[in-house]
């Protein structure tokens, strides 16, 4: 009780909705300075050794209770809330995405990539300039001790360097040769990864090595050392409630009780999903569609990327157990005067139990459900096959930047949970079938498999851009220092400010940005 009335009583400097990528670079940065911080995060604090590490959620939990798979999924910093899609079936999904302290940073695989000059600016999408962002990607860059080449293409080449990554496998090896040989550019992912020896980038799941920079090691876990910092794990804030101008409570839930918490500064953090659908919960007198929401857009322009993956079988297979996620090629970034986006190693498939499961799922989720209990007689076989083929082939993956509609968005239903709405226009199709043809024509010379999955709702990893940045407080949700407009202390430092989903991973973006955030907040309130 005691605890309980010392955090109401508190005046926090600042309060941080969320201790993923955006959150815990922002607040550990402030830490550093001598602010008072207090993290909110609604999963659980993986740092602990109770964290279910070093393999998928779903094997962990094979044969377990609905309780206990509840409880090992949330160990293991899986996302436990349904959403669901308008577009698609009424059942609900469970998108791939983090819950827990790290965020999605702790499931991810550890790709970090600028995204390019050219999108921001007078000239692109990005009200930011790129000279802008530069020095934070440096710093951020920094912070993670990332390893990897630079891009051949990028036009910021000159001054870019990164710390030089192991030597390649051989089956990627190959697949530089033969990229070379039909003229593109590949060079060497840069990645946070420490590469300890059995390193295989621990996608999809909590690396158990301790080679993995995620956001818990590289920023949460220094704020935490700080003493004025605070994590409250598996705590829900509910609303926000402000007046005109300012935020004046934080009301969340955390061990069955509610708390009324105070802050000179209040970030959110908590993923593109969740906090717009925060912001719609916080209507008042003072904002009657949704607190920062005179714009009508927050939870608008909702963006996710069309991701495709390749299944390759070069002359020389990769070995089990080796890492295989080692290079990328942007050749493609910009195709005839169009922008389409990246190709980077995906790293291994799941098992070939998870990928069977997958395709059942989809079965039953799609036009035609009659067919999943054909599927379910002959789902040892798909199994069998699947390992067989799969399992010692390279993958790809292609990043397809999708453009922000007003119409593709994310709803707060009356029960409080999400749904999204998210149509592929005629044009976007397009797109799509135009990187598939050119990855096709590429390469030809290979047996390879395409996995379909860009017009897949359920595939939200990247999910951005339903609180957007922009000058006009007409158009926009957040201002260029990412202060939401009409509040004098709201920021928005997660993927919901991106105003575009670019051609890559967004990950660093988000770090960077937050670095940003942070020292302009430090710059402004001496």
């Amino acid at each position: 009780m005691k605890e309980l009335e010392h955090l109401e009583k508190s005046r926090w400097d600042a309060i941080v909705v969320g201790a993923g990528m955006g959150g815990a670079a922002l607040g550990e940065t402030l830490a550093r300075a001598g602010w008072k911080v207090l993290f909110c995060e609604q999963g659980h604090d993986l740092l602990g050794a109770e964290a279910a590490r070093g393999q998928y959620a779903e094997l962990l939990a094979k044969g377990q209770d609905a309780h206990s798979r509840r409880e090992t999924f949330a160990a293991a910093g899986r996302w436990l809330e349904p959403v669901w899609d308008a577009q698609g079936p009424s059942r609900p999904f469970l998108p791939f995405l983090g819950a827990g302290t790290g965020g999605s940073s702790a499931l991810y695989g550890a790709a970090l990539e600028r995204f390019m000059p050219e999108e921001f600016g007078p000239d692109g999408p990005w009200p930011l300039t790129y000279a802008e962002l530069r020095p934070w990607y440096e710093a951020a860059e920094g912070r993670f001790g990332v390893r990897g080449e630079v891009d051949p293409l990028r036009s910021d080449g000159a001054g870019y360097r990164l710390q030089a990554p192991p030597p390649l496998g051989r089956a990627n090896r190959a697949l530089v040769e033969y990229l070379q040989g039909r003229g593109m550019h590949p060079y060497r992912l840069p990645m946070a990864l420490d590469f300890k020896e059995g390193c295989t980038s621990c996608q999809g799941y909590l690396c158990d090595k301790g080679c993995k920079g995620d956001a818990n090691r590289i920023f949460l876990e220094p704020a935490l050392a700080q003493p004025q910092t605070r994590l409250l794990e598996r705590c829900r804030v509910i609303r926000l409630e402000a007046d005109r101008r300012r935020v004046t409570t934080v009301v969340c839930r955390w061990r069955d009780r509610t708390l009324h918490l105070q802050g000179e500064q209040v970030i959110l953090a908590a993923g593109a999903l969740a906090t717009p659908r925060l912001l719609l919960a916080s209507g008042g007198r003072h904002w009657p569609q949704g607190l920062a929401n005179e714009s009508g857009a927050v939870g608008r322009h909702l963006m996710r990327h069309y991701v495709d993956l390749y299944a390759l079988f070069p002359p020389v297979r990769p070995r089990a157990g080796e890492n295989t996620k080692e290079i990328a090629f942007n050749d493609f970034y910009f195709h005839q005067g169009e922008k389409l986006g990246g190709v980077q190693s995906f790293g291994w498939l799941p098992p070939a139990r998870l990928l069977a499961d997958d395709l059942h799922q989809q079965l039953r989720d799609g036009p035609l459900p009659f067919t999943a209990p054909l599927f379910g007689l002959v789902k040892p076989l798909v199994r069998a096959g699947l390992g067989a083929t799969l399992c010692r082939s390279l993958v790809l993956a292609t990043t397809l930047e999708d453009r922000p509609r007003w119409e593709n968005r994310i709803e707060r239903r009356r029960d409080g949970r999400l749904r999204i709405h998210y149509r592929i226009d005629e044009e976007e199709r397009a797109r799509i079938e135009r990187f598939r043809r050119l990855m096709a024509e590429l390469f030809s010379d290979w047996r390879h498999l395409l996995l379909r999955q860009a017009e897949n709702n359920q595939r939200l990893a990247h999910v951005c851009g339903t609180c957007r940045m922009g000058e006009d407080p007409r158009t926009s949700v957040v201002d260029l220092h990412n202060k939401a407009h009409g509040l004098d202390n709201l920021y928005i430092v997660d993927a919901a400010w991106f105003p575009a989903s670019g051609g890559t991973n967004p990950s660093l973006t988000i770090a960077a940005n937050a670095l940003r955030v942070a020292h302009h907040l430090l710059e402004s309130c001496r």
